[in-house]
């Protein structure tokens, strides 16, 4: 799909629920200028129990819905959507489309025990994207891998400091700090949002990447090489939607965003079929 673009259009980011609003906020510190759309796919939450074409078919629908509202460049802030749709996307649109993927090569680089663990979603885990990113950059070091199932139902339910939330951390974390990892790898946007838990489990020893930042980064960069940096001097909006019911999202984004927002439902055109 082809649009003309201009430069005081937004800017549209999407995730499988609340999880991406790690990535926003990143590009909000960096792009303060920018108005920016989110869409979380709560209909569908969590993408990484859920096929790639499924994956894929529901990251074409929700760039479609950003893009017809003039979006100038779509951030793809889920690790396992990036893994499943990222190729099909740049090919059907013409806008620039910035994606995000488990930060092994600077987790390599950090390391003192030469072992790296990634925490992530079986969808993330599974992917050849993410095979090929540890061919390229996983060489000589123990890259330790850790599905972490129900992670990103705790920080959609707003569970961040939970017992229960506590217990899957120390499940997962515990057995790869006894194997010698000194590294943590966020490899699933949701997981930022837990950063405090897992701090406290593994310790201050340990480092946590987290590649929301970089992400914000390389926007910036994308539109700036096209041109695309909004001229407004005015600080940028912020508009939410849902594919799920905005009454049990709204509170959640409201606490993470840390203001009082209005959610919307997506037009049912782009919600899933049921």
């Amino acid at each position: 799909m082809c649009f003309p673009m201009n430069a005081t259009y937004p800017i549209g980011i999407f995730d499988s629920g609340v999880g991406g609003l790690s990535v926003l906020r990143e590009i909000r510190r960096e792009l303060a200028n920018e108005d920016l759309l989110y869409v979380a796919d709560s209909a569908c939450v969590p993408y990484g129990d859920k096929s790639p074409q499924f994956v894929e078919a529901r990251s074409v629908a929700i760039t479609e819905f950003l893009v017809g509202r003039n979006a100038k460049a779509v951030v793809v802030a889920c690790n396992t959507a990036t893994g499943a749709a990222i190729m099909t996307l740049r090919s059907r649109f013409s806008v620039p489309i910035v994606g995000i993927e488990p930060a092994v090569k600077p987790a390599v680089g950090k390391t003192e025990s030469g072992v790296v663990a990634v925490l992530a979603t079986n969808g993330t885990l599974s992917g050849d994207k993410f095979a090929n990113l540890l061919a390229r950059f996983g060489a000589g070091v123990d890259v330790l891998i850790q599905p972490c199932a129900g992670l990103v139902e705790q920080v959609e339910t707003g569970e961040f400091y939970s017992d229960g939330a506590r217990a899957l951390i120390a499940k997962y974390v515990l057995p790869l700090l006894e194997r010698g990892a000194d590294t943590i790898i966020l490899g699933c946007t949701h997981y930022t949002f837990l950063t405090p838990l897992i701090r406290d489990i593994a310790g201050p020893a340990i480092s946590i990447v987290d590649p929301n930042a970089a992400i914000a980064h390389e926007l910036r960069r994308r539109l700036e090489s096209n041109n695309l940096l909004s001229p407004d001097a005015r600080r940028g909006k912020e508009r939410f939607w849902t594919s799920g019911s905005p009454d049990d999202v709204k509170p959640v984004i409201s606490q993470l965003w840390n203001a009082d927002v209005e959610v919307r439902r997506l037009p049912k055109r782009y919600c899933p079929s049921t």
